[in-house]
């Protein structure tokens, strides 16, 4: 029979094996050159290919919610996060990371030999719930920048269309002139009406990759310029100088906030601060938490009530604006 170290081995072997395999897998996936292609087209068109999904006209929204169940709305609401955050990956994709790290999690903590509570509580974090959280992470990272250079892209489009150059050509400039993520939008949109959608399909699709305020009134601006005419340069001037005035509003909410926000992050750090300094003078007195069945108990407890004042500190502290 084979030594206990010798399983711990083969098994951590065949693990490796396996993860290397679908890492091979998913680069092929999402970095092949015919993945490649396929992503931007359906970057552009909104993930229809063919004749009838660039030219058909979609009231995408409402439909499909009309015929989607409710056990899989959780899918097209984590593929417009993982847009949202620039990740080129499906849904399917992201949760196969997922189930890779959260096995991989619950190996290793089974080869430490981590009580058993521990294990799939570990698993469920690493594996689910750290994704999922830098995800947004990236997502509102990405749309802050994006926000930060809007009004700036706006004052492009009224300084060209003033001197006489068409909206299409505007958008053309700002795709390649401003830093991405927004030129990176704004060429997904030009490259849309080369395809054949029209100005107001592609700012939708748009909007649903990064569903800032600003953008959305950018898009309802042209769409009632494009019903009822009128002076779209002055239109789009004074909807530049409303967001700026909207981002001054923001700073000084975050300036007056920021007390709150730095009290928060000691209140929320304290346990485990005086945690680590007991740990260091009276090691004796901690160990029995990490020892015995009771005190694993009373460590999950007081993580779980840790975590649910920190969300509700969180949610005091961030404002909507």
């Amino acid at each position: 029979m084979a030594s206990l170290p010798t399983v711990v081995a083969l098994l951590v072997l065949v693990l490796l094996g396996a993860l290397g395999a679908l890492g091979a897998i998913l680069y092929r996936l999402l970095y092949g050159s015919r993945a490649r292609l396929r992503r931007r087209v359906q970057q552009v068109v909104g993930g229809r290919t063919g004749p009838r999904g660039i030219m058909q006209p979609r009231r995408r929204t409402l439909q499909r919610l009309k015929s989607t169940d409710e056990g899989q709305r959780w899918a097209f609401d984590l593929r417009a996060q993982l847009r949202q955050a620039g990740l080129r990956m499906e849904v399917r994709h992201f949760m196969g990371i997922c189930a890779g790290l959260a096995t991989t999690t619950w190996l290793v903590a089974w080869m430490v030999s981590a009580p058993t509570l521990v294990q799939p509580i570990a698993a469920a974090i690493i594996g689910f719930g750290l994704p999922k959280m830098v995800v947004g992470m990236r997502a509102k990272r990405r749309i802050g920048r994006f926000t930060a250079v809007f009004s700036d892209a706006l004052d492009i489009v009224v300084r060209g269309m003033r001197s006489g150059l068409p909206l299409g050509e505007c958008i053309n400039i700002i795709g390649h002139e401003m830093p991405d993520p927004l030129g990176a939008e704004f060429r997904l949109i030009a490259e849309g009406q080369k395809l054949g959608l029209s100005l107001q399909e592609s700012l939708e699709r748009a909007v649903e990759r990064t569903p800032t305020p600003d953008f959305r009134y950018f898009a309802i601006v042209l769409a009632i310029q494009k019903q009822t005419g009128g002076n779209l340069a002055e239109t789009l001037a004074k909807l530049s100088d409303l967001l700026r005035q909207r981002k001054r509003m923001r700073d000084k909410i975050k300036a007056y906030s920021s007390e709150a926000t730095a009290s928060a992050g000691i209140i929320g750090s304290l346990p485990i601060v005086v945690g680590l300094l007991l740990t260091l003078v009276a090691r004796d007195y901690v160990a029995i938490l990490f020892t015995t069945d009771t005190g694993h108990l009373l460590v999950a407890v007081g993580l779980l009530l840790m975590g649910c004042g920190v969300m509700v500190m969180r949610k005091m502290i961030n404002f909507d604006f």
